[in-house]
């Protein structure tokens, strides 16, 4: 008779250890608020370098852009976003369509508020967008450095009122006054994560989108009523070459950007080509919009054409300073040199004749400008060579959008 076997003992299941919890803090945060109440300049100071273009113009920024702020505590991605409007055009609609998204998908909102502007229509726009998030929400009364303090309390009085917000920090992104603040309270609201953008990261924008956003940065700053509105900017070729080539399309290495679509041909455009020698003077061709001539004579060809340097003292430099002689410390001829052409948008020929200036002078200055900062970002000599495109109702089309919008 066969015995019976005795069951054997199981062997007690170990207890799952919890996941680990992350000891850093990530997410995003959202930065929205009406036009002009220095989103862009918080972003520049809490990231410690530009990568956003600042101007007193309204809707200078059209196009969400993120800025990465990464400590030994966490990362921050912030999400800088257009000022927040009523929409007339198709492009008016893409932006605020970028705030939209940007509402849904933070994980915290930071509502910028002038300080030195009275509560309007607008506010309470921007708030009842607020009201249809569940977001945590702080309010961050900007530009405090330009009003006295006893005004200040009952603005955050009437804004208590208005929102349940998670905090109220009073800050100027100008002075940098409470940003250390601001950074402490939204990493202990976000999130337990790891680093959503590898540790050296500092923005999503292209090296196109940037150096279409240097130049009109430049042309906001020279042009006023409705021009700021109506000009956009396309990079149209970007072209490396090797040390001591020079601006024939033929020298060097070259690498090239070709857009999707090329942009439709324009009756007439104007352009102006500028570039520092190694001794420091600007050259214009003659027969562009540099040296007031019609595009008509551009038609002659560039057999024609010949350089004048044009010596100007530019701000900034102190006197008896060789402009562009030395870039991070090395000579400029020893420098590959890179070619950059962009075409300028407007809607109306006379806008064209506004953005060229009487004998070229605004456009210059804007090349001049906008070619000096992309020296100091792409650390090469630059060539760089602007046209100005009249595009009919540009903020209507979407092509023109969203060849615009593809440099990002």
């Amino acid at each position: 008779m066969n015995a019976e076997k005795t069951p054997r003992a199981r062997k007690p299941r170990s207890p799952k250890k919890p996941a680990a919890v992350p000891s850093t803090k990530a997410g995003t945060v959202a930065l929205i608020g009406r036009p002009n109440v220095g989103k862009s300049t918080l972003l520049n100071r809490l990231l410690g370098q530009k990568v956003a273009i600042v101007s007193d113009k309204p809707q200078t920024t059209r196009i969400s852009l993120l800025g990465i702020k990464t400590t030994d505590k966490g990362q921050i991605v912030f999400i800088d976003n257009p000022g927040i409007h009523k929409p007339l055009h198709k492009l008016n609609k893409r932006m605020m369509s970028y705030v939209d998204s940007s509402l849904e998908t933070a994980d915290i909102v930071c509502l910028l508020v002038d300080a030195t502007l009275s509560f309007g229509q607008g506010d309470a726009y921007v708030l009842d967008m607020l009201g249809r998030t569940s977001k945590p929400v702080f309010l961050l009364i900007n530009k405090v450095d330009a009003v006295r303090k006893d005004r200040l309390l009952p603005m955050i009085d009437k804004y208590k009122d208005l929102h349940p917000f998670k905090d109220i920090i009073p800050i100027s992104a100008l002075k940098g006054t409470n940003l250390d603040v601001l950074e402490r309270l939204l990493l202990e609201a976000l999130p337990p994560g790891g680093m959503i953008y590898p540790g050296g990261s500092l923005s999503d924008q292209s090296e196109r989108f940037y150096l279409a956003e240097l130049i009109r940065e430049k042309l906001l700053a020279r042009v006023e009523m409705e021009l700021p509105f109506v000009t956009a900017v396309y990079i149209d070729r970007v072209e490396r070459r090797a040390a001591g080539a020079d601006s024939g399309r033929s020298a060097g290495e070259e690498t090239r950007y070709k857009p999707e679509s090329p942009a439709p041909e324009d009756e007439a455009a104007d352009s102006v080509s500028l570039w520092d020698e190694e001794e420091g003077a600007l050259l214009a061709d003659e027969g562009s919009a540099g040296s007031g001539r019609d595009a008509e004579t551009e038609e002659a060809g560039e057999a024609g054409t010949t350089k004048q340097p044009i010596r100007e003292a530019l701000p900034d430099r102190p006197p008896g300073h060789r402009q562009g002689r030395l870039i991070e410390g090395r000579r400029r001829r020893d420098l590959p040199l890179t070619y950059v052409q962009a075409s300028i948008f407007v809607e109306k020929p006379n806008h064209r004749q506004i953005v060229i200036g009487r004998e070229g002078q605004v456009i210059k200055a804007v090349g001049i400008e906008a070619r000096r900062d992309m020296e100091r970002y792409l650390k090469t000599r630059v060539y760089l060579d602007l046209q100005v495109k009249v595009r009919p109702r540009w903020r209507d089309s979407a092509d023109v959008l969203d060849l615009i919008e593809g440099q990002k």
